[in-house]
């Protein structure tokens, strides 16, 4: 019988990080809804030219395209022991037709939902302190790994600067528009009594480690 888990956890939550090391532990695919947008889109399919015209306007890919990119990831061979779901589904539409379609395609459904639980004052020091050199493009953060000096750069002395995508206020929208959509989510697998909570303030390896106890592993 194949296993299905999903992951969930808002951007900075280190989800990605957690899913990449959670695969090899339960021998599953890790399947990230964005990493399908970019993979189909360099391929040409139709899903991914279609996914990419919403993408390159600036808009939310509409919810039955990215089932549909994520049924036919499931479809692969590498699939066929289950997977991990990272960044799937997004909201309650693509959570029921993900439940709908596994139930028909294969008899079987979710397993677990795994949700790393940051703060929201932790979530915005991650993700509103990336800084980047302009020179040499090296990465700071002003928590994680601080340059030396205040605005330059320890490998070639060049000067520091965050990108948009980078500052505090688009951080905040972010984390708006995630708890905003997954709110419901939480709810849902909560009454199925599918939801395990972690604590994603921990260390990365206790992360993990209670990752692993809450899939029974």
């Amino acid at each position: 019988m194949s296993r299905y888990i999903i992951l969930l956890g808002a951007p900075g939550s280190g989800k990605g990080t957690q899913a990449d090391a959670l695969k090899g532990s339960l021998s599953l695919a890790h399947v990230a809804s964005g990493d399908l947008f970019r993979e189909a889109a360099q391929k040409g399919t139709e899903l991914g030219k279609l996914a990419q015209s919403y993408m390159q306007k600036g808009e939310l890919v509409p919810d039955e395209v990215t089932v549909a990119m994520v049924l036919e990831r499931l479809k692969e061979p590498d699939c066929a022991a289950g997977a991990i779901l990272d960044g799937f589904p997004r909201t309650l539409e693509q959570a029921r037709a993900l439940e709908e379609a596994l139930q028909q395609q294969r008899g079987e459904g979710i397993n677990r939902v795994l949700y790393i639980e940051v703060s929201e004052d932790e979530l915005l020091k991650r993700l509103g302190g990336r800084w980047i050199c302009r020179q040499c493009q090296q990465p700071y953060h002003i928590v994680n790994f601080p340059p030396k000096v205040e605005g330059r750069c320890d490998k070639c002395g060049g000067e520091l600067y965050q990108r948009q995508d980078d500052s505090m206020e688009t951080a905040r929208k972010r984390l708006e528009v995630y708890f905003a959509q997954t709110a419901p989510l939480i709810r849902l697998y909560r009454e199925k009594n599918l939801l395990t909570r972690i604590n994603g303030g921990q260390e990365v390896q206790d992360v993990g480690r209670d990752l692993l106890a809450g899939v029974g592993k």
